[in-house]
């Protein structure tokens, strides 16, 4: 099993690339935003309920994707230190499994960032949907870190396309295609 660990911040073109790179491969995309709706139908976004089954139900996911050889696409949100845990959570499980865990830090620069965080699509996901609100977002976390105790692949989306980050994805990790890259 293959894990791609797309992450980056709020606008940063998680979702998009991981689209583009699901069809390229046929890998299953596993959206954070998925389970964040879910748990959300119920509690509330940060209470302590919303942790506690937010990680419970990606680490399921992921354990379950593992266990039966399912090539996945994963996004989130990485922010510094306090996602740590999870992260090396996640390297255990499917390591256990046999398999690996390919890292693909995306970084854009912030005024695109702002640019893209109005767009129509991210109200419909119910994702950070306004500059107000990302800028309080970015004040009160650091979210363009990369992850420190591994490697990972830095693809800056401002001036790349989804599809040439994909390409880029695919080739550095020498994923197989179900068509012409």
């Amino acid at each position: 099993m293959r894990l791609v660990f797309i992450y980056g911040p709020p606008a940063s073109g998680k979702l998009t690339v991981a689209k583009e790179l699901a069809r390229m491969t046929g890998f299953r995309l596993f959206d954070n935003h998925v389970s964040i709706r879910f748990v959300t139908s119920l509690f509330d976004f940060g209470t302590q309920p919303f942790s506690r089954l937010i990680g419970k139900i990606r680490t399921e996911m992921i354990t379950e994707a593992a266990k039966e050889g399912v090539d996945t696409i994963f996004t989130f949100v990485y922010e510094t230190e306090s996602d740590d845990r999870f992260v090396r959570q996640i390297l255990r499980i499917v390591k256990r499994q046999g398999g690996r865990v390919l890292f693909v830090r995306l970084q854009c620069e912030r005024r695109e960032l702002e640019r893209r965080v109005g767009s129509k699509s991210r109200r419909a996901y119910g994702k950070i949907a306004t500059k107000n609100l990302l800028r309080s977002v970015f004040r009160k976390y650091v979210l363009d870190h990369e992850i420190p105790f591994q490697t990972s692949l830095t693809i800056d989306t401002t001036h790349v396309s989804p599809r040439r980050a994909a390409k880029t994805i695919v080739q550095r990790y020498r994923l197989r295609t179900l068509m012409k890259p």
